[in-house]
């Protein structure tokens, strides 16, 4: 059964996201700016993501509310950034 939790504390976003190999990233040329939390080992040279520093990330994860769903299952790379509404 799979479980997740929701978080906006950074660190734990931070740490889960390093965990995974993953990076913060947004969608090049994407209107408004779409955060995502990339994984450049598991993709196929896409080049729709363009990695962001943590700062640039977290500035506009609070400008939005934004919170991370995220898998505690192990290995599992599930995440989404949603409303904290």
């Amino acid at each position: 059964m799979a479980s997740s939790k929701t978080t906006t504390d950074h660190d734990t976003i931070k740490k889960w996201t390093e965990r995974h190999d993953g990076v913060p990233a947004r969608i090049a040329d994407a209107d408004p700016e779409v955060l995502r939390i990339h994984f450049p080992d598991a993709s196929n040279d896409d080049d729709s993501f363009e990695e962001i520093e943590w700062e640039e990330f977290f500035d506009t994860f609070e400008e939005r509310k934004l919170a991370f769903l995220y898998s505690t299952d192990g290995d599992s790379t599930f995440n989404k950034l949603v409303s904290r509404d």
